[in-house]
């Protein structure tokens, strides 16, 4: 799927829930949305949570 197709996907399914939920529930939609997202890239191994953690936590790399 291209950037833009993804883009517009995401777009759609937030404007339906704003329609649909109003603010509050177009916010939880966006927040499942992103952490949907996060997930998805740990899974395929694109992400290092570890070093998500460290940057959380102010340290400059998995390393130190």
């Amino acid at each position: 799927m291209s950037p833009t197709a993804a883009g517009v996907a995401i777009g759609a399914v937030l404007a339906a829930a704003a329609l649909a939920f109003g603010f509050w529930g177009f916010l939880l939609t966006a927040l499942f949305m992103g952490a949907g997202a996060v997930l998805g890239r740990a899974a395929e191994g694109r992400l290092d949570l570890g070093g998500v953690m460290y940057a959380l936590r102010g340290k400059r790399s998995s390393s130190s």
